[in-house]
């Protein structure tokens, strides 16, 4: 067992006249961690599952430690030693996290001693960056906690060569750095090669030592991270439009805004308590305001309740005690106060939480007002109107689909949440309440996206941003406040934050010193 040394020589790969990758040229060496960047559809996710056996490319070769292989089958790459954790979730849902551990390996047994296999997996949980219930099953963690786990099932396979895509996209900043330094001292330990797709450069500047960045499915730019920086990057993925997003990235946080701190009160949380899935308290007494023309950004460790409480204030969850007032009015979230008090959301996990699957784009597009005029009228409904906006909306937001009677379930992450956005961010917002809204987009959607949510805020809305990434949380929020165990525990100015006391709060530091006390 050893890092396993990759190549690929023109490796080329259709999707009927789309060539998602045009003779790309690869070598990552040995015990190394070698970064991916480029856009959304650039060929990255392509590259690697072609890799992983999950495409086979038409043209071209792929070697590893020298020697060419056909890898028609992931069973396949994973014999040789290849493992990939996806950007989409592939968990099973109904298994506890120990059988989800156990299936990874593919070799159980028909009876299972499960006395000695918990024993193993809390052996090999307590060498890795965190910790997850055994317990559990999917759909009772959070999305990050997710993330975790199909981290888990690959580090369980001892993996040769580990490729991660985008494997950070729902950690906060913590997790991804506890996350990315234990699969480098990985990789220099010499137990296994990384290829990491991110599109963070922070993230490759700390941690990889190589470089390539495609384009349009070419490989555009190799180089060692030492030899370059976030500008050459961004200028490799898109020209010179990636300069503001580089800007964006590194700069410093915003002032707080001027029209918020007069401003009345648009959202008025208190004392709010809500259940988790597993009949446990999930969020305890919180308490928050929302000001017009405000960000309220919430930070805090995945799992820590900023879903479930995200899901009570939409209307997806049952509070248990509190109260939510938009406007000065009580609101409980239904379709009639959504429209008369101007409430949007963006909830985590889009397809499945704000779109109905099976239905066309310019159906999911029309859910908020399909019986409004212009969409309707006399009582009928106005399908050539809802196709006519749906048009409309897919050039404004680059919305790529094949047209917009396409199932939305046919799109990418990425383009579903930009459908989803396109729904949400239409007309006069009082209030938007969004959480994690760039998961798995570019740099340069990411930019554009956050300026949409800003433009919320300039003309007088008030947004309640829930990121597990705190660089985002930095680059628009006002206030942040910190969401520990279902808890507030901290609330400071934007302007005026400590990432590391930000941190230690997300960490648990304010349980700590009530112990002590």
């Amino acid at each position: 067992m050893k890092a396993m040394a990759l190549e690929t020589y023109e490796l080329t790969k259709r999707f009927g006249a789309f060539t998602a990758l045009d003779r790309v040229t690869l070598k990552v060496a040995p015990g190394t961690v070698h970064a991916l960047l480029g856009e959304n559809g650039a060929g990255k996710s392509t590259l690697v599952k072609c890799i992983a056996g999950f495409h086979t490319a038409e043209e071209g070769s792929i070697l590893t430690d020298g020697r060419e292989h056909e890898i028609p089958t992931p069973v396949l790459a994973r014999s040789l030693g290849i493992g990939m954790v996806y950007q989409h979730f592939t968990l099973a849902p109904g298994m506890s996290v120990a059988e989800n551990l156990l299936l990874a390996g593919g070799r159980t047994t028909a009876v299972i001693d499960w006395k000695a296999k918990r024993a193993e997996l809390c052996a090999f949980l307590s060498t890795t960056p965190f910790r997850l219930d055994l317990d559990a099953r999917p759909a009772e963690l959070a999305a990050g906690e997710k993330q975790k786990l199909e981290l888990l099932k690959q580090l369980y396979l001892k993996p040769r060569l580990l490729i991660l895509d985008e494997p950070t996209s729902v950690l906060t900043p913590q997790e991804a750095d506890e996350v990315l330094g234990h699969v480098r001292e990985f990789a220099r330990a010499g137990l296994c090669t990384v290829l990491l797709i991110t599109h963070k450069f922070r993230e490759v500047m700390a941690y990889a030592d190589a470089v390539t960045v495609l384009r349009r499915g070419r490989a555009v730019l190799h180089a060692s991270v030492a030899s370059t920086d976030p500008q050459r990057l961004a200028q490799a993925m898109v020209g010179d439009a990636g300069e503001r997003a580089v800007a964006e990235e590194t700069g410093a946080p915003h002032a707080a805004s001027a029209m918020a701190a007069d401003s009345a009160t648009v959202l008025e949380v208190a004392g709010l308590r809500v259940m988790g899935d597993r009949g446990t308290l999930a969020v305890d007494a919180a308490a928050l305001t929302v000001r017009a023309g405000e960000i309220l950004g919430i930070a805090g460790v995945s799992g820590n309740g900023q879903r479930e409480m995200v899901e009570a204030l939409v209307g997806q969850r049952e509070r248990t005690a509190g109260t939510v007032r938009v406007m000065g009015e009580p609101y409980s979230a239904r379709r009639e106060e959504n429209h008369r008090l101007k409430v949007r959301s963006l909830p985590e996990e889009p397809l499945r939480s704000a779109c109905v699957a099976d239905l066309s784009v310019a159906e999911n597009m029309a859910l908020r007002d399909f019986d409004r005029a212009p969409l309707a009228r006399g009582g009928l409904l106005r399908f050539d109107a809802w196709r006519a906006r749906a048009r409309e909306w897919i050039a404004a937001y680059g919305v790529k689909t094949r047209s917009e009677d396409a199932p939305i379930r046919s799109l990418s992450g990425g383009n579903v949440q930009r459908a989803v956005l396109a729904r949400e961010l239409a007309g006069d917002i009082n209030v938007l309440v969004a959480a994690n809204p760039v998961f798995g987009l570019d740099f340069a959607a990411v930019e554009e996206i956050h300026a949409r949510i800003r433009a919320v805020r300039e003309r007088g809305g008030g947004v309640l941003l829930v990121s597990e990434d705190l660089d985002e949380l930095l680059a628009l929020a006002d206030r942040i406040v910190v969401m520990s165990e279902g808890r507030i525990v901290h609330e400071v100015a934007a302007a005026q934050a400590d990432r590391q006391l930000i941190g230690s709060y997300m960490g648990g530091a304010h349980a700590a010193a009530e112990q002590g006390a």
